[in-house]
């Protein structure tokens, strides 16, 4: 298959070039889907050497690859990305993106493939707990418009008698380089991007987990209008049954135990009642 490249050009420079260029203009008439990702999250999705690379990428092109779509990457900050999704500005949402009963509401995910609990990271030389990291005058990083920024506030700013302060970042790249020199106390992440940042030598440590037990899923926009939901699912499900996605997983995080697909989904997911699009099979009764 002639696989679209991914970009890295913005989305109105891509369209000057799709007017100037036969080439360009051949490829636009296939009518790729676009996929946002958010190109700072190693390991789900990074940008190395003008190349995205990462597991959302990789498998993503293999389920286009499965399901004879055509595709494109657009990098977005992770706050844009639910938005554009919600607004049709793009088709797919591929990164390590946390299920949540909020979220459902706006967009529509397909079935589960990974599964996480977040982590509390502080600095290699800290004597703080998974308590006090997130306590007692500490100022927390998380990602604006994660799930962890949501548990934070639901659970520990919310409580009114917990003296906690959070700090705000598009990326987590920025919140833990930000932690290593001192800016704040910790940073709340989930526990693959975790392991990625103490793998790649940055200097923390995980004080601790949160045990969620949170499903991550692909998503598209609410009410699949581009009716790709069930191509999307039968893809996932088919590069796990061939192995590819144990590849993929293993190439950037070695050694992990990759969960089985599809796992646990929560029964407010309206798209993971049976009849599931693209494998009735399956599905919450």
């Amino acid at each position: 298959m002639n696989r679209i490249k991914a970009s890295l050009l913005p989305a109105a420079l891509m369209g000057t070039i799709a007017i100037g260029s036969g080439l360009a203009t051949t490829a636009f008439a296939q009518d790729p889907y676009t996929v946002g990702v958010e190109a700072s999250f190693p390991p789900w999705a990074y940008v190395e050497a003008g190349e995205f690379k990462g597991i959302a990428i990789d498998a993503m092109e293999a389920i286009a690859e499965e399901a004879g779509i055509e595709i494109e990457f657009q990098d977005m900050p992770f706050p844009s990305l639910i938005p554009a999704l919600a607004a049709e500005k793009i088709d797919v949402l591929a990164t390590g993106l946390t299920v949540t009963e909020e979220r459902s509401e706006n967009i529509d995910f397909t079935i589960p493939w990974w599964e996480t609990n977040d982590v509390v990271l502080v600095p290699e030389d800290s004597d703080l707990n998974v308590f006090t990291a997130v306590c007692c005058g500490a100022r927390v990083g998380v990602q604006g418009g994660s799930s962890q920024q949501a548990w934070m506030e639901e659970n520990v700013v919310n409580s009114g008698d917990i003296d906690v302060e959070l700090a705000k970042y598009d990326n987590y790249v920025t919140a833990v380089d930000d932690m290593a020199i001192g800016r704040i106390s910790s940073v709340i992440v989930d526990d693959t991007s975790a392991q990625e940042y103490i793998n790649a030598g940055k200097p923390v440590k995980m004080a601790g987990k949160i045990f969620i037990r949170a499903p991550l899923a692909l998503a598209v926009s609410k009410g699949d209008p581009q009716e790709i939901l069930g191509d999307l699912n039968q893809g996932i499900l088919a590069i796990y049954e061939s192995g590819e996605w144990g590849k993929i997983v293993e190439k950037y995080i070695p050694g992990v135990t990759v969960p089985a697909i599809p796992g646990h989904m929560p029964d407010f997911v309206d798209t993971y009642q049976k009849p599931v699009a693209g494998l009735p099979e399956l599905g919450n009764e």
